[in-house]
């Protein structure tokens, strides 16, 4: 049996896929439906179980659960902007804290949800403490589990790898609402105003140049199997593509991909701009000195890892996406 901790969430629901894919659904699902609405991703998974959040660490606690092959954690407050820190350290922190220790007394293998958030204002990001500066209670609160990680390394019973998760895109994530990728925001912008919207310069950076380490849920998924299919590894490892690229990019696929369905012609970013296709708002003054203009993963410890596997570029992926998710829509 496995578990997939968050798998009604964006992350979680498409690692469920890539194990049914593999031809497995000896899976338990994890999640807290309070908004039901959630339910849509789990309608066409093939799982064995669902327990509600607070049932599952219950039974964590409790030493209740059956026979585990590994579990894969991804449920968390993904909100950057939540300033409850008794909240977020309880729910990202302590819950995690509470599945390793299970997992270590039961030799489980277990992958979990870290962030590129404990980068925060750092401008080198290579896996080292040197680098760790969050700006925020939900960079801290996976920032710490890291390090509890690294103070056990040596004595591990089983498995365990940190992913640091960069700007992850692609199906399933609707339910996000504002902390939903660029490209999501990007899609519905167009198809209901028929403009996007990026923010004009900041911090050193031309209208819609702040670049981010863009990736491909798809490519999340595919880091997370060749982990699980590799046991004897564990650490903490960036899971980006090592590419930085602007939100230009990204509003650039978004639209061509949708201009496409219409049988028109691919626009340059200069043309996008002149036909007013593409606009520029000022930076908000509440997210100055709180946002990262900047983040590129360093992948060299994901590849010493034997991860090998090409990334999609924002171009490539983002058209699959959008493809994707209009196909879907009818």
């Amino acid at each position: 049996m496995i578990v997939v901790t968050g798998a009604a969430g964006f992350i979680g629901n498409n690692l469920v896929r890539g194990l049914n894919r593999r031809g497995i659904t000896d899976i338990i699902a994890v999640d807290d439906l309070t908004e039901g609405d959630k339910f849509r991703n789990l309608v066409d998974l093939q799982i064995a179980d669902y327990l509600d959040k607070d049932e599952f660490r219950r039974r964590v606690l409790a030493r209740e659960l059956p026979p585990l092959r590994a579990v894969l954690h991804q449920g968390a407050c993904s909100d950057t902007t939540e300033r409850n820190g008794r909240y977020m350290m309880d729910n990202n922190y302590r819950v995690t804290l509470e599945l390793f220790e299970y997992c270590q007394a039961y030799r489980v293998p277990f992958l979990y949800a870290s962030s590129a958030a404990v980068y925060g204002g750092s401008s080198v990001y290579v896996e080292d403490p040197a680098n760790e500066r969050p700006l925020n209670v939900y960079g801290y609160s996976k920032l710490l589990f890291d390090q509890v990680l690294r103070q056990r390394m040596s004595r591990l019973t089983a498995q365990v790898v940190g992913l640091r998760y960069f700007n992850v895109y692609g199906p399933h994530e609707q339910h996000k609402g504002r902390m939903a990728s660029v490209a999501f925001h990007n899609m519905n912008q167009f198809l209901a105003e028929g403009h996007v919207r990026l923010f004009a310069g900041w911090d050193g950076y031309p209208d819609g140049g702040q670049s981010r380490d863009f990736i491909s849920v798809d490519d999340v998924v595919a880091v997370n199997l060749h982990f699980l299919d590799h046991p004897e590894t564990s650490g903490i490892f960036n899971c980006g593509t090592g590419r930085a690229q602007p939100f230009n990019d990204v509003a650039m696929a978004v639209v061509n991909a949708l201009r496409a369905e219409q049988g028109e012609p691919a626009l340059s970013l200069e043309e996008l701009v002149k036909q007013g296709l593409l606009r520029y708002i000022p930076f908000p003054d509440d997210l100055k000195g709180r946002y990262q203009s900047y983040t590129r993963a360093d992948d060299t410890q994901l590849r010493a890892a034997g991860f090998t596997a090409p990334m999609r570029d924002v171009q490539t992926g983002v058209t699959e996406y959008v493809k994707y998710w209009r196909a879907r829509q009818g």
